[in-house]
């Protein structure tokens, strides 16, 4: 009897190993949080697909999607003429869901939650402003003693749409940063450390006294980092959160067809300044139709049950005229 059993197990698991289809990509780590969840949710109700995401940077998906080498990438930057032209296919920015990116801090002895003005941001980065103790700091924040201490600049070291949302803010908010390093997902930094992914930027923070840098919103809360409060352009001072980031996106401009917008520095007095939609890179054209298909039924799935699953994880889900609009863009997926 063993031995029976052995033979229709040896026969019956290539055949399961035949039926299971994996998909592969890679990008942004900006959203990878989400796309774990929905990756693993949408296998759970469909036990034969497996998708499989390397969280590499937004550069990254951006080339690997470009050279066919992945099913799909991921970028918090939607690709721009020039990269959308020399992509082996035709290459759609499909938005997913809204995120924040937020100055993170350890300052020894400072406890408070710190007001940062837009000339400072582009200050610090810039090199400028050196202490934390520096009167421009503390103007925006009356009553916190600061240390005379240096600030140390934390960055990306990899091609990332996180640094792309943070450089498009500062590029918009100082002629002085516009000229001299622009926006991208890299830049000639100024100065600072540079840090792998969100992850890293967090952790060189978290070990660094005197550090500043930047990451998405939900590895801030993940790690329980302090970060700041950033000036709108209303004036207001406004803490990145699920509907800072929600105002931001409803007073941005009209969403173009092809979804290709930036919504940093939004006018809502209650927009949080430094948020950003982050897309999914899909080729209209899959190589393998079987794969195009199951595309297609996962993102339809992502912008109608998977949009419920990103409060969770202070994720804002796309706006209902927009979740619209992405499955119209669907339909062209095959």
């Amino acid at each position: 009897m063993r031995k029976v059993i052995l033979f229709w197990l040896c026969l019956l698991l290539p055949v399961a190993a035949w039926g299971q289809t994996k998909l592969n990509g890679a990008g942004a780590t900006f959203p990878y949080p989400m796309y774990s969840k929905w990756f693993s949710e949408y296998h759970k109700l469909h036990s034969d697909i497996e998708i499989n995401y390397q969280s590499i940077g937004s550069g990254g998906g951006i080339r690997q999607v470009s050279e066919g080498t992945v099913e799909f990438g991921a970028s918090d930057m939607p690709m721009n003429d020039d990269q959308l032209k020399a992509a082996k296919s035709k290459i759609l920015n499909i938005p997913t869901v809204l995120g924040a990116v937020v100055p993170v801090y350890n300052i020894p002895g400072v406890s408070a939650e710190l007001k940062f003005t837009p000339n400072v941001l582009a200050g610090i980065f810039l090199g400028t402003i050196t202490k934390w103790n520096d009167k421009a700091i503390a103007a925006a924040n009356p009553g916190v003693n600061f240390p005379d201490k240096d600030i140390v600049v934390i960055h990306r070291s990899d091609g990332s749409g996180t640094t792309f949302i943070w450089t498009d803010y500062l590029s918009k908010v100082s002629p002085d940063w516009q000229s001299r390093v622009g926006s991208g997902t890299a830049v000639k930094w100024p100065l600072g450390l540079g840090g792998k992914g969100n992850e890293q930027v967090a952790a060189y923070v978290r070990q660094m006294s005197g550090a500043i840098g930047y990451v998405e919103l939900i590895y801030a809360l993940q790690t329980k980092i302090d970060f700041g409060s950033v000036q709108n352009v209303s004036g207001n001072f406004v803490k990145g959160s699920l509907d800072s980031v929600t105002a931001a996106a409803a007073s941005a401009p009209k969403m173009p067809a092809d979804f290709r917008i930036s919504i940093t520095n939004s006018p809502g007095k209650d927009a949080y300044p430094i948020a950003s939609f982050t897309y999914l890179l899909i080729p209209a054209q899959s190589k393998d139709p079987a794969k195009g298909k199951i595309l297609s039924d996962f993102l339809t799935w992502m912008v109608t049950d998977g949009q419920k699953m990103t409060t969770a994880l202070s994720y804002a889900p796309l706006p209902d005229n927009v979740a619209q609009k992405v499955k119209e863009a669907i339909k062209e997926v095959h």
